[in-house]
């Protein structure tokens, strides 16, 4: 008797999840992906706030060296030039009350994160592949990318429909911290073994590439500096664990594949910035 009851419950909610992916929909940037969304924005914004500034009370974060001040002159004009994206596309509620902010902390991972809200780290680890202010453009804008494309949101949504039933950001917090947290946590990367529990999908890496070029070629950056930042990751795992940066993206080979092919489409916006 149990059985059939929760056998009629689970028919009876279906439709309702069905329902609730279709209206809780918005799509991504330029690909125009539909992608599930079931947090709010201001709800999403906050809880990016506490985490980043939990990471910060926890972690070095460098300043006024050279390093440091490039890292903020790059976010900069990645900022900017996603602005102008933006505006120029009628999304710029996107970004609406962002704060943004941008840290090198001191850590040998090569890595680099963004958060809703503007949120944006960069460890030390990753800065001999970037060598210069193109490359680390490169891994900036890839992140702020997956922002912008609400992919960490994305991914939240999915967790909490399938792990919460689609549970409200609100109730899940009030009833279940501790998993709200670590949703959170893997669904944007911080921390270091993270991202292997929840891997961005290759579609979503691709988005992200996508208007990463665009951002950095917007920002003043040649975009096909790329193709060398991704060349130059593939030398620094070779014979070694793969870094934390990479641990969950595509294969070096299909990754570079699909950046030759998308950048001609940035250079175009490289060369509006009064770049040649």
């Amino acid at each position: 008797m149990l059985q059939k009851i929760g056998h009629d419950l689970n028919f009876l909610l279906f439709p309702f999840t069905v329902l609730l992916i279709l209206v809780s929909c918005q799509t991504v940037p330029i690909t125009e992906r539909g992608q599930l969304s079931l947090i709010p924005d201001q709800q999403i914004n906050a809880l990016s706030l506490d985490a980043y500034g939990k990471f910060a009370s926890e972690h070095q974060a460098v300043k006024g060296t050279n390093e440091a001040k490039m890292v903020q002159r790059v976010g900069a004009r990645i900022r900017d030039a996603v602005r102008t994206y933006l505006e120029q596309n009628n999304l710029s509620e996107r970004i609406s009350g962002y704060e943004w902010e941008f840290n090198l902390f001191k850590d040998d991972s090569a890595n680099a994160w963004a958060m809703p809200g503007g949120k944006v780290a960069v460890y030390t680890g990753i800065l001999p592949v970037a060598r210069d202010e193109a490359g680390l453009a490169v891994v900036m804008s890839h992140e702020i990318a997956h922002v912008i494309a609400a992919h960490g949101k994305e991914r939240m949504s999915q967790g909490l429909l399938t792990q919460l039933g689609g549970m409200a950001l609100q109730t899940a917090i009030s009833q279940k911290p501790a998993l709200t947290q670590q949703l959170f946590m893997t669904a944007f990367g911080v921390g270091t073994q993270v991202g292997v529990l929840l891997p961005y999908s290759r579609l979503q890496e691709r988005e992200a590439d996508h208007l990463g070029l665009i951002f950095m070629a917007m920002a003043g950056y040649n975009p096909e500096a790329a193709i060398g930042f991704w060349q130059r990751m593939t030398q620094e795992k070779k014979g070694e664990a793969v870094p934390e940066f990479l641990s969950t993206h595509p294969s070096d080979e299909e990754r570079i594949r699909n950046i030759r092919e998308l950048t001609p489409e940035a250079m175009k916006f490289y060369r509006a910035a009064g770049k040649s």
